[in-house]
């Protein structure tokens, strides 16, 4: 096929969705080119095997940031999914839509406030708690309740949470986030529900959609101004696709920009450097990032936790027995089994933090992967948080002109002055938490930072050394009206250049409170939407 009607770059999050929703009608033929190969993996598929993944280049493109002052002078590891799915092929499938606020700062861009994402998400999900005024029921995406199978650990923390003044929430995508809860995942009947098993697999049926995956594409093809196909690579030869209808970007927040800066769309003085015709000069191409920073306090219990079922290695056979004879057991969960959004300041108008419950402590590292499955050898807890709206300002620029080189990745952490302040204040509070009685019974030590860690500047360089993204870069190729401060309007398409849209989570006009996995299928939701609104 060397001619099809769209182009979709990038088989993750939105790019799954939009080659469901492109090719429902049977009108128009569809072709996804993708640069990892197949999700049909045992780890990829198993719950908890992501710790298998965060390491594998088989399925990650293994990023790594420049050394970042802000997190004392380390390369943070960015994992981001290079399989089919993307990287909700390999994330930790925890289901956050954001807060209402956040689709009113996005509503400035027309069809993007809240009641237009409200009635897309409804559309979008299949919620296993069932259809209400804020949920949808009977779509492609089914959202586990994950109600059941929950470790103990989790009633004492939301008890622990309760005591310190943050009441349990039913449904963080609900009425209020704001409080603690369970996390609904992305998980159903004990197997990872990627948008790749949730719309790419059923759209891979229909006659009209090709999946070409080891296609790494190289640059888009413009003629006269306009998207006209690209160009990749494939076992070794370079192959050309030409499209009748759009070229689609949807590699998300690190390989969109630098596919677009490799086609001649970006700051004009860096591609000229690099010695690639400026086609378009638009310095917003790969600014403006933004991601969520998180770090881990960990204690040692009095209680069991995940860490005495999983290290030994009758504990992972009784774990295997039960995921495979019953499917349940911890493999069939993700490792946040509850979490909740909190103020650091009730003069806040919405939470800006959010927590991360773990029944697992993972200090001790393993080679070659995140140890989910071999945990420390003592019982442990963790409590992790992140930032919900972080003020500091990263970017992604081209290394060389060889689309083969990894971007240099920018990430400015704690670049800012409000974002050291909310961190600060936020880690007070986990030790705050940790002080209510219904945690503070079972609690032996403290682990991690340790109880020495205990000034403000002690605090802070603590957090600084350990802290890092929790894998939500976004707003690289963001959404705007005014093309002097953005990359694509509120139709996704991209300013100055026809028949180009980016759709996916580098398009955010600013990041959400919460995961980006949900929002960054919303994207490809809507954004399938108005690509064929104009094709009608």
């Amino acid at each position: 096929m060397d001619e099809t009607d769209y182009i979709i770059v990038g088989a993750g999050s939105a790019g799954c969705v939009l080659a469901d929703r492109l090719s429902a009608s049977g009108k128009h033929r569809v072709t996804v080119l993708e640069a990892g190969g197949s999700d049909r993996r045992f780890y990829v598929q198993l719950p908890l095997g992501y710790g298998k993944l965060f390491y594998d280049p088989a399925v990650n493109w293994m990023y790594k940031t420049e050394p970042d002052p802000g997190l004392a002078g380390n390369r943070d590891h960015w994992p981001r999914g290079k399989v089919l799915g993307g990287s909700s092929s390999i994330n930790a499938m925890v289901y956050i839509r954001g807060h209402k606020a956040d689709y009113d700062d996005w509503g400035v861009n027309p069809g993007w406030g809240w009641e237009d994402c409200l009635s897309a998400y409804k559309a979008m999900e299949d919620t296993e708690a069932g259809a209400d005024a804020w949920r949808g029921a009977g779509g492609p995406l089914f959202i586990s309740a994950n109600r059941s199978g929950l470790h103990p650990l989790v009633t004492d923390y939301l008890a622990a949470c309760a005591e310190a003044g943050l009441p349990e929430t039913p449904d963080f995508n609900g009425a209020t986030q704001e409080g603690a809860g369970v996390y609904q995942m992305t998980i159903r009947n004990a197997r990872r529900n990627s948008a790749a098993r949730a719309f790419l697999r059923p759209a891979m049926k229909r006659a009209n959609v090709r999946v070409i995956t080891r296609a790494m594409v190289t640059r888009v093809l413009i003629e006269a101004g306009r998207a006209v196909g690209v160009e990749y690579v494939r076992g070794g030869e370079t192959c050309t696709l030409r499209a009748k209808g759009e070229v689609i970007l949807s590699g998300g927040a690190i390989n969109s920009p630098q596919l677009l800066q490799l086609s001649g769309i970006g700051p004009g003085a860096l591609l000229q450097g690099l010695g690639i015709p400026v086609l378009h000069d638009n310095p917003n191409v790969g600014d403006h990032l933004s991601d969520h920073q998180g770090i881990n306090y960990t204690w040692s219990m009095t209680k069991p936790t995940y860490n005495d079922e999983l290290r030994p290695w009758w504990g992972k056979l009784r774990a295997g027995m039960q995921y495979f004879l019953l499917g349940g057991g911890p493999l069939a969960k993700s490792i946040n089994h509850a979490g909740g959004f909190f103020r650091t300041s009730p003069d806040l108008p919405r939470p800006n933090m959010q927590l991360y419950m773990q029944a697992f402590s993972t200090l001790i590292p393993r080679d070659g992967e995140r140890p989910l499955l071999t945990p420390d050898p003592w019982s442990g807890m963790s409590i992790g948080l992140s930032n919900c709206r972080p003020t500091s300002r990263g970017h992604i620029r081209l290394r060389t002109a060889d689309p083969m080189q990894h971007p240099v990745i920018t990430a400015n952490a704690f670049s800012t002055n409000h974002d050291v302040e909310e961190m600060l204040a936020a880690v007070k509070y986990l030790r705050h938490l940790a002080a209510q009685p219904a945690l503070a019974r079972l609690i032996k030590e403290e682990l991690r930072p340790g109880p020495e860690v205990a000034t403000d500047e002690a605090l802070i360089a603590d957090f600084r050394a350990r802290s890092g993204t929790v894998y939500h870069p976004s707003c690289t190729c963001r959404m705007g009206a005014d093309a002097a401060i953005s990359v694509v309007d509120a139709a996704l398409r991209v300013h100055g250049v026809g028949g180009l849209r980016v759709i996916d989570a580098s398009a955010f006009p600013n990041l959400i409170a919460g995961n980006t996995n949900a929002p960054a299928m919303l994207m490809g939701w809507k954004g399938a939407t108005a690509v064929l609104r104009d094709a009608r």
